[in-house]
């Protein structure tokens, strides 16, 4: 193997704009949250750049604030952050349209099989027009999507406890939603506060 495989080779500065405005772009696509193995092949197959770029421009944007990343089952997912998403809204001119187009055509090759097994997912991103944290949780049966909850909180913290909470007992939660959603009580009925009251 040549030291050339082996070692990060040296990159401009403009080069390095454009290969993490390149891995914003595709975690922006993707839509759920992506391994670092599944970024990381797409890298490589596309010979875009190498194991220790990747590597390194991920922890860079996890520094900066542009990704979040979450650790599961010894698995890194990332998703991208309101910051991110600003970024990739100012530096989206660094990535050429006929990678956008390999981007595009990879996540729609690619998303079904990465959602395969992927039961829960829970995510959060700034709205800078809102000023608000949006919080998005989901529950699938392999690539079916079951039930999707959007919601918007007022800061960071409260988007974390939301998503660790869901992750944590999502299936509870997905059941009394369903629950209260089938019910033919009628909330309106003072007979069913008192009965909640007197229980």
């Amino acid at each position: 193997m040549s030291q050339q495989n082996i070692y990060p080779m040296e990159v401009t500065e403009e080069k390095q704009i454009e290969h993490k405005t390149m891995l914003l772009y595709l975690i922006n696509k993707m839509d759920i949250p992506i391994s670092n193995s599944q970024i990381t092949r797409f890298a490589l197959e596309e010979h875009y750049m190498n194991f220790y770029s990747v590597q390194q421009y991920l922890k860079e944007m996890v520094e900066v604030d542009y990704l979040d990343s979450s650790h599961d089952n010894n698995t890194t997912r990332y998703t991208i952050t309101g910051e991110g998403m600003k970024a990739l809204e100012t530096l989206n001119c660094y990535v050429p349209q006929y990678m956008k187009n390999r981007i595009t055509k990879y996540v729609s090759q690619n998303r079904r099989e990465i959602m395969k097994g992927f039961e829960t997912a829970a995510n959060h991103f700034y709205d800078p027009d809102t000023n608000e944290y949006i919080v998005k949780c989901g529950v699938y049966d392999y690539d079916t999507l079951l039930m999707e909850i959007n919601l918007s909180v007022v800061n960071k913290e409260q988007a974390l406890l939301i998503c660790n909470n869901w992750k944590n007992d999502v299936g509870r939660l997905h059941a009394q939603i369903i629950n209260i959603l089938l019910s033919k009580e009628d909330p309106k009925d003072p007979a069913v506060g008192a009965e909640k009251r007197d229980g």
